[in-house]
């Protein structure tokens, strides 16, 4: 029986494989720059944002590494009602299907559910340490394949059309470095909540580029850090009313 893949976002967020089946009929495998082979996924982290557009219901939901986009087909449906009674943010799990697709020339990338549950802080430190487990297993296959001590067709496959290095290499694996220090020690105390303008304006000030920073990726940011939603956009226009920064557009904030 096919297992499900356990993948970090800042992993998976980067993939441009996609090979199909042997089976007539079964889905493509999105295959990753770590050599993952992902069909059937099990990921967890943050559920940060729920938007219906159309008849196709958007969520995200970030790990410490970046953010999975996931899409429901079909707002009707009993799993697009879950989403949407589900907190904002909250820590969920999620099982589903990864999806790679051209949409207007465009290349699509994200995961499709079949099932979501909320879970604690807990519960998603330990999926950072399962996911960052098998993630250095590939890593290492990787570079014995970079040796050419590895005959692992799936890992040669993503050596080859990634043009993988060992430099390649040792920025996935301290991807997997950043994510593991997230998670808190067992039997540890909660930290003090943060002061919430400070956060705020600290991510402003340190991610702005030429045209600041989108507000969505604030939110996700911060709620990676256990600051709610509403909390932010309080900052932010508290901030902005102070004169601390300004919108250079609409969904974008920028440091004075």
């Amino acid at each position: 029986m096919e297992g499900t893949a356990r993948v970090f976002a800042g992993e998976y967020g980067s993939s441009t494989l996609s090979v199909q089946d042997d089976v007539p009929g079964n889905p493509a495998w999105v295959v990753t720059e770590g050599g993952a082979w992902c069909r059937f996924m099990f990921l967890s982290g943050a559920l940060t944002e729920v938007a219906e557009r159309g008849d196709m219901v958007y969520t995200r939901i970030a790990d410490p590494t970046g953010v999975f986009d996931l899409v429901i087909g079909g707002r009707n449906t009993a799993l697009a009602e879950t989403f949407r009674k589900l907190p904002v943010p909250s820590f969920v799990t999620v099982t589903g299907r990864a999806q790679m697709y051209l949409k207007k020339g465009e290349q699509v990338l994200s995961v499709r559910p079949d099932n979501v549950r909320v879970v604690d802080r807990q519960v998603r430190d330990q999926w950072v340490l399962a996911t960052a487990k098998s993630t250095l297993e590939r890593l290492h296959r990787m570079n014995l394949a970079l040796q050419g001590r590895c005959a692992d067709e799936r890992i040669l496959a993503a050596v080859r059309h990634y043009s993988i290095t060992k430099t390649r290499l040792r920025e996935l694996a301290l991807m997997v470095e950043s994510a593991v220090q997230t998670v808190r020690p067992p039997g540890s105390e909660s930290p003090a909540p943060p002061d919430v303008r400070t956060l705020v304006l600290d991510l402003i000030t340190a991610e702005s580029g030429p045209q600041g920073i989108a507000i969505e990726e604030i939110i996700t940011m911060a709620a990676m850090r256990g600051v709610l939603q509403e909390a932010v956009l309080g900052a932010i226009e508290s901030l902005i009313i102070d004169d601390e920064c300004y919108q250079p557009r609409k969904g974008f904030v920028k440091p004075l």
